[in-house]
């Protein structure tokens, strides 16, 4: 599984956008539903796009008022490539938070080419 994931990020960094996309992710058992309902719905956003913060709460059944817990629980994201936490922005469009640092994230999503317009040069 490690040489299949390290193949996988290596694809990624050549270009690949979707080698993550289907790479299986075990959450830890002990992970609350809510909690697990969150980090999946990373998945569901496609490679070159972003979200909100309430998108992601809506699209995990929290309710869109639910953003700021929406964020608190990719901030404690076990697999952040693979359950891919960058693609979240504020409602504004804005870089907010993020384990790695901000310059990471808006590294990864020009990677990506989904850096929001207001942050383009």
């Amino acid at each position: 599984a490690l040489r299949q994931a390290c193949a996988r990020l290596q694809a990624y960094a050549r270009g690949d956008l979707a080698a993550l996309a289907a790479f299986p992710v075990d959450l830890p058992p002990e992970l609350p539903t809510a909690s697990r309902r969150v980090l999946l719905a990373l998945r569901d956003i496609p490679p070159g796009e972003t979200r909100s913060y309430a998108w992601l709460a809506a699209r995990a059944g929290l309710g869109s008022g639910a953003a700021r817990a929406a964020g608190a629980i990719i901030g404690a994201n076990p697999a952040p490539l693979w359950l891919p936490c960058h693609r979240i922005v504020a409602a504004d469009g804005s870089l907010h938070g993020f384990a790695g640092g901000l310059a990471l994230k808006r590294r990864l999503l020009e990677h990506e080419g989904a850096l929001p317009r207001s942050l383009l040069p």
